[in-house]
């Protein structure tokens, strides 16, 4: 499984450092007002494009060995085609907007539907079961919850997955991690096409990861976001399929983090009249951001904002581990990892009111340093 997962990772990365010299006209274009801009200086949005290069030349070489006699024993199917042209919809869509921010939030959601309505027609994609006897044993709801169910999840994750990325590395590292950690499972169940999927999927990320963190140099956008989303839903829902030991539950916790930050953010605005489509600055990296993590006090303010942007995301790493570990330990056990969601959900809520009301949380405060969080705020 290594020379797939070599491809992917040079493959992206070569295309970042072609798509910085390509793209500076286009990054030009980005507002400068946006309320989620935490940078100086025009960056290419483009990123996602490497990571789909990355991801498409070792699944395509992948493929082709697989037909090939098979020599690695990858065992992947003409299924891994229809997988990606399923995908087209959303990341194209997520590209245009990167090129030039004037799709609205209604035809990008229009979008990854559609990819959700391919992938369940022409890879037949469903919830088989939610893990809940009583749920399950109602023979009136499935299969259409279970097609509801994975419209829902392929539809939305990729909105959420473009709502965490905000700094450097950060969405594109918890990316990494749940793709490991549904590679492991995979590996566990027997399922070795699934592994080189979600494996190939973490090397094309790390090649763009050596370019967005720590400088910055360039972004994945929403394409890459996108095709985050798009990649780990249809994949988790895959493995649920295909191995009844897993359980539901599991890709449920390991995504937890955006998901739950998609809903609460929903709610929120909701609450205060406005429309879950609206941009704004109040997600829990934004708080950190700007209540937890140090200024820098640099002279050059391009840097000091680059120093705070870098030292937002590990804080969002480690919260995602909270959700990963568990999740890998008891990935078989319904009841495990659904306390396991509503414990995490209720401490992300805990830790959002306390950064509001300018009080960090004792699992986001560093031992040896003093939080701005706990000051009030300039004025």
């Amino acid at each position: 499984m290594l020379w797939p997962c070599v491809i992917a990772f040079f493959v992206s990365f070569i295309v970042c450092a072609l798509l910085r010299r390509m793209a500076r006209r286009h990054a030009r274009r980005y507002p400068k007002d946006m309320p989620q801009r935490q940078h100086k200086g025009d960056i290419p949005r483009i990123g996602g494009v490497a990571m789909a290069a990355g991801m498409g030349s070792a699944a395509t070489m992948a493929l082709l060995s697989s037909y090939h006699g098979d020599p690695a024993n990858l065992r992947l199917g003409w299924w891994v085609i229809y997988w990606g042209l399923c995908m087209v919809p959303a990341v194209l869509g997520g590209l245009i907007d990167d090129l030039t921010q004037r799709l609205t939030v209604r035809w990008r959601f229009l979008l990854t539907f559609t990819t959700a309505a391919l992938a369940v027609y022409f890879l037949d994609v469903s919830v088989p079961r939610l893990g809940i006897d009583w749920i399950d044993g109602t023979p009136f709801l499935w299969p259409w919850l279970g097609i509801a169910l994975a419209l829902v999840a392929i539809a939305g994750l990729p909105h959420a997955f473009n709502i965490i990325d905000g700094y450097n590395g950060l969405a594109c590292m918890v990316a990494i991690i749940i793709a490991l950690a549904l590679a492991h499972v995979s590996i566990q169940v027997g399922d070795r096409s699934m592994a080189v999927i979600f494996l190939i999927t973490a090397a094309a990320n790390a090649g763009f990861m050596l370019w967005n963190y720590p400088l910055g140099r360039i972004f994945a956008g929403d394409g890459g976001a996108y095709l985050w989303g798009c990649v780990l839903s249809i994949g988790s829902i895959v493995l649920v399929q295909r191995h009844p030991s897993v359980s539901p539950w599991f890709p449920l916790l390991l995504l937890i983090y955006p998901v739950w930050e998609t809903l609460f953010s929903i709610y929120r605005k909701w609450v205060r009249g406005g429309s879950p489509g609206d941009a704004d600055a109040l997600h829990i990296h934004q708080l950190i951001y700007r209540r937890i993590v140090h200024r820098v006090f640099d002279e050059d303010e391009a840097r000091d904002m680059l120093m705070r942007n870098n030292r937002t995301s590990p804080y969002l790493w480690g919260y995602t581990l909270l959700t990963v570990l568990p999740a890998v330990l008891f990935w078989h056990n319904t009841w495990v990892l659904m306390l396991f969601c509503a414990g995490f959900a209720a401490l992300y809520t805990y830790a959002y009111i306390s950064i509001i009301r300018f009080k960090v949380p004792i699992f986001l405060r560093w031992s040896n340093s003093h939080s701005d969080a706990d000051s009030p705020p300039d004025k």
